[in-house]
């Protein structure tokens, strides 16, 4: 995928945050302001097992909500896609994003994080991930 495709799709997919965001009020979306950014997309060794989705579903759930650092989460699929610079070859992405770079470096040694990782890693065969840091805001 071309490098602008990629910020493209990772800026949409920024935007929805608010929309999907679990276990935050309008009034903690509107203090928040990210400043570090984790995009990760998982291929699962078995995409059509209905039982390995809702069993990588189930974990992932349960880590995002015991996590104390990731602020804005979201867990997608893919869509249909409608254009070529789509990529829509992964099983499930995952959003989320960090008052910090010290928050996320936190947040990869925190007890859930390690917990899903053991917890699910025999589910997937591939992942990628895709850190960002938010430029200064022009507010």
């Amino acid at each position: 995928m071309k490098l602008k495709s990629f910020i493209f799709i990772a800026a949409a997919a920024l935007a929805l945050l608010p929309l999907r965001a679990s276990a935050q009020t309008t009034a903690d979306m509107k203090s928040f302001d990210p400043t570090f950014a984790h995009v990760v997309y998982f291929w699962l060794h078995n995409p059509d097992s209905q039982a390995d989705r809702q069993a990588f579903v189930a974990s992932l759930s349960n880590f995002l909500s015991r996590s104390a650092y990731a602020k804005t989460k979201f867990i997608g699929t893919p869509p249909v896609a409608t254009r070529d610079v789509v990529d829509g070859s992964f099983t499930y992405s995952l959003i989320l994003t960090f008052e910090s770079a010290a928050a996320q470096a936190a947040y990869q040694k925190e007890q859930p994080h390690l917990d899903f990782v053991a917890e699910s890693e025999h589910l997937w065969k591939k992942v990628m991930v895709y850190d960002s840091t938010g430029l200064p805001s022009s507010n």
